[in-house]
């Protein structure tokens, strides 16, 4: 095992070996969450219950921060903050669902596009887990269209009246703060509002009868002329495009997350053939065996890549949307099929919560859709690719 708990199969090319200073110790951070999370996790996954104190815990050890520059907190490099999302998801896609929530699109949006005065209010309780807070963009009827939103915004002297609908908000239901993205009924423009969630008329429900992302609540949630002032909006939010760059920095995100569900499936593969034995042997003596689990490494050392790029290219101010929406779609597929060749491998015990692997695998579907489907993602980069947009 090396020192950031790998152990050599699992970081074929040593590619993190060199992490260092704050990087190295929120990911060590992340490491000894993890070890708290793997004994209790399965029950409430299995329950369907959210654990706000493990949730609150995420806050105490400062995992939260995104690699944004919070006054107080450490500040990570790209390579750090996908550490840490790779690590939660290494342990559990639930709790590394909630720092793309709280950190990823909640304090992401407050630290780009607020205020002074409203960083001041709500960064450091955001970024400590005091406030647990959500981001609102999608709508029942508008996923990948997102663009469409039909959620309204209307100005009445020095307030704003919003009305509509949001689904699959993350914390949504939480009792903090809500990121509402709404379309001004005048002008058209997309804005961002800091709504709090006892605000009279904001309804939200727990979506229940999930199979995957079972330890955190998504909410439905409805709007019935909800006040808040003009000084809850966020000015710096303006257009779509404000929204573009904070799924950008989530989509890198998920590509990370997607790498951590992989590495679990792996390493419980790996040890798991080398402890069964079959037909008199160990499972790992036989070629087939080693055949899959040769793959499965390639496809995580591909993962890797990707996600060690695309950190670079963040570092130096040059990842684009496109190559975000390129890193998730390849790594959530090769998740897919390292995480259902671990089940396989495992063979009956592969459905059993107490080896991880299929909690893993259901988790993965979620990551697979959210921050973007696949079909959509590839689209943008084809997009890219031939100058000609296939969207309708």
């Amino acid at each position: 095992m090396s020192d950031h708990g790998f152990d050599a199969a699992s970081d074929y090319y040593d590619l993190f070996s060199n992490v260092s200073g704050e990087d190295a110790a929120a990911w060590a951070r992340a490491q000894q969450f993890g070890r708290e999370v793997l004994p209790v996790i399965n029950d409430y996954w299995q329950h369907g219950e959210y654990p706000l104190d493990l949730v609150r815990r995420m806050g105490e050890l400062d995992l939260f921060i995104d690699g944004l520059d919070i006054p107080g907190h450490a500040k990570l490099s790209p390579v750090g903050a996908g550490l840490v999302n790779m690590e939660l998801s290494r342990a559990d896609g639930s709790m590394s669902t909630v720092l793309a929530v709280q950190g990823g699109l909640a304090l992401r949006c407050v630290m780009l596009y607020g205020t002074e005065e409203q960083q001041q209010r709500w960064a450091s309780p955001l970024a400590s887990g005091q406030v647990l807070g959500s981001f609102a963009l999608t709508e029942p009827d508008h996923g990948s269209d997102s663009v469409s939103l039909e959620t309204s915004a209307t100005r009445e002297g020095d307030d704003w009246i919003i009305n509509g609908e949001k689904r699959w908000i993350g914390n949504g239901s939480s009792g903090g703060v809500t990121v509402v993205w709404a379309r001004a009924s005048t002008t058209g423009e997309v804005n961002a509002f800091l709504v709090e969630q006892d605000a009279p008329g904001y309804e939200a429900a727990r979506i229940p009868g999930k199979a995957a992302m079972r330890a955190i609540d998504q909410a439905a949630i409805t709007f019935r002329n909800v006040r808040v002032p003009d000084s809850a909006r966020l000015p710096g939010a303006t257009s779509f495009k404000d929204t573009t760059r904070v799924l950008s920095a989530t989509r890198s995100g998920v590509a990370w997350s997607a790498l951590g569900h992989a590495i679990a499936c792996f390493e419980a593969a790996l040890e798991h053939v080398k402890t069964r034995v079959q037909f008199g042997r160990p499972l790992a003596k036989s070629q087939v065996i080693q055949q899959r689990l040769a793959d499965m490494s390639m496809k995580i050392t591909t993962m890797q890549l990707h996600c060690m790029r695309i950190a670079e290219l963040d570092a130096q101010g040059k990842l684009d949307p496109t190559r975000a929406s390129m890193a998730k779609v390849n790594n959530t597929r090769l998740a897919r099929a390292i995480a259902s060749d671990a089940r396989d491998m495992l063979g009956g015990n592969g459905i059993l919560l107490e080896r991880h692997v299929i909690r893993h695998l259901l988790d993965i579907e979620a990551i697979h859709t959210y921050e973007g489907t696949d079909t959509v993602q590839s689209l943008i980069v084809a997009r890219q690719l031939t100058g000609t947009s296939a969207f309708v």
